[in-house]
């Protein structure tokens, strides 16, 4: 059964919560270094569990949380999980090659009773300590590239993939972390987790390395922030997209969610704010003179100026108060893209790259558009249809906002929100899709383990208006929308973007909003309407 993690990305079933990967995944080195238990030990201060001869000289060639994923000769973590500890999963892990354990006192006591067949090594955390063993046994790979991290409430998912499309246009070899996918090279698999967990972070940089990446560029969630998960790896270039009410179960409030968010700062070398809301302001006041305020007014070290919207998209003009300036365009659509851009493109530039090569390298690949899968995915024209992740009040008003200017019938938005979230914002969400759409459909996000009709009813409750219903089945609401729409009108499906698994009562169905547009207009050209 698949458990909605605080992040809102999915896992499946088993020890510890890690990625899934099998052998031949590019998520894992392929042939790392052996490293003795020895000297694992005396660097880190872990303690054999019990009396022992030989188990110093034992090498490990790797580590993993998760006994589904051990491969022969790692080392299995063993740790407290949401619901059980992962001693439990030793035999599995043992039977799998684990060649060695790490586990806490309390996993320790837990293995006393049977011999697991291999040395046990104990520490008092095992979460907080992950990190930095899996790097020093894998060689430290974060050190091999240059490394660029984005966080912020909306938009990192794009900005990573704008930065990872600028320096592709560079002729670099690149590795991508995030919401959507984990990308090595040219070899792509389905993400779980926006930031992964510690030992397969690691156990992924290693396998970039040895796979001839020269650069990584990776969203970092607040959670990942929060637990640590990216311990201990510093990034060369930071960037902050903005931050707005979300993820507020988890941090309480938003100075705890801020303090989350500008904790990347202090783990990377140099980076780039957009200062264009009152946290990006006070972020690049707080971090000093490392960090660039960007805005697309005035009054930034960088600044955005000369946007020319057109159909498809905007040309703007990247300056610095230096004087470097680059002129570009990004083919996604609403001024939000332009910052999204403007800000991949700066901290490209705060890398060390020249203006005029990134503007040259942009100008033969298009520009700042690569294609986001469900960030303001058009999959019609007419009725023109769009994919977005807007799943909190400001993205939902940004992508409407987005959208208006360019649809010459009505605009139609079809939304719900997640269960086991900010409630809060469920309402405002509703009150947004009203003040900005001709009409609303609200449906199921992903309940997960709270009563569908009671979300949809908190949606509800910000909306009025005879344009207004409620479709509980998102299939159905979306193929109503698509098929009630006119050629001129415009159709956003918010809230799942590339999500395909929408999990009810704790159960994983498959849903994937394109699939169902893609559906609804088939349905369309072949004369159904509803």
């Amino acid at each position: 059964m698949s458990r909605a993690l605080p992040d809102g990305r999915r896992r499946a079933g088993g020890n510890n919560g890690a990625v899934t990967a099998s052998p031949d995944d590019p998520l894992r080195p392929a042939a790392p270094a052996p490293r003795r238990l020895g000297d694992l030990a005396g660097a880190f201060a872990l303690s054999p569990a019990g009396p022992g001869e030989g188990w110093a000289c034992v090498e490990v060639t790797g580590v993993s949380a998760d006994n589904r994923l051990v491969r022969g000769g790692e080392l299995f973590a063993a740790h407290a999980g949401a619901h059980v500890h992962g001693a439990r999963f030793v035999p599995a892990a043992v039977a799998a090659g684990a060649r060695a354990v790490l586990t806490d006192p309390a996993g320790a006591e837990l293995l006393a009773a049977a011999d697991p067949g291999v040395p046990v090594l104990v520490t008092p955390d095992v979460p907080a300590l992950l990190g930095r063993l899996a790097a020093d046994l894998y060689g430290h790979p974060g050190r091999a590239l240059g490394t660029f991290a984005v966080t912020g409430t909306n938009g990192k998912t794009t900005t990573a993939f704008m930065v990872d499309h600028a320096l592709r246009s560079l002729g670099r070899r690149t590795g991508l972390i995030g919401t959507v996918e984990v990308r090595v090279g040219d070899r792509a698999v389905p993400a779980t987790l926006t930031t992964p967990q510690p030992a397969d972070l690691q156990a992924l940089l290693a396998a970039m390395v040895a796979d001839g990446v020269d650069d990584l560029v990776m969203e970092v969630s607040s959670h990942a922030l929060a637990l640590g998960r990216v311990d201990p790896l510093v990034y060369d270039v930071a960037g902050f997209t903005n931050l707005t009410a979300d993820h507020l179960d988890f941090h309480g409030d938003l100075e705890g969610y801020y303090a989350a968010k500008a904790s990347l700062f202090d783990i990377s070398r140099t980076g780039v704010v957009v200062a264009d809301d009152r946290w990006g302001r006070r972020l690049a006041a707080e971090t000093g003179d490392a960090v660039a305020a960007l805005t697309t007014g005035p009054g930034g070290d960088w600044t955005v100026t000369g946007v020319e919207a057109d159909a498809t998209g905007s040309a703007f003009t990247l300056a610095h108060r230096d004087g470097r300036s680059l002129r570009t365009r990004t083919d996604l659509p609403g001024a939000f893209n332009v910052a999204n851009a403007a800000l991949a493109a700066a901290m490209v530039l705060t890398s060390g790259v020249a203006p005029a090569e990134l503007e040259d390298a942009l100008a033969g690949a298009g520009g700042l558009s690569p294609q986001v899968p469900g960030r303001m995915e058009q999959l019609g024209d007419r009725p023109r249809v769009v994919v977005d992740f807007a799943h909190n009040t400001d993205a939902l008003v940004q992508a409407l906002a987005a959208l208006r200017p360019t649809t010459t019938g009505r605009l139609h938005v079809v939304i719900g929100a997640a269960g086991d979230r900010d409630r809060a914002k469920r309402p405002e969400m509703g009150r947004a899709a009203v003040d900005g759409a001709d009409t609303v459909i609200v449906t199921d996000d992903d309940p997960h383990d709270e009563p569908a009709a009671q979300i949809r009813a908190e949606v509800l409750a910000g909306t009025t208006g005879a344009a207004v219903r409620e479709i509980a089945d998102r299939a159905e609401a979306i193929r109503t929308a698509v098929l009630e729409a006119a050629d001129d009108d415009t159709v956003l499906v918010a809230g799942r973007g590339h999500e395909t698994v929408q999990e009810v009562a704790g159960v994983d169905h498959h849903l994937d909003d394109r699939e169902e547009v893609r559906a609804a207009l088939a349905l369309r050209a072949g004369g159904q309407h509803a």
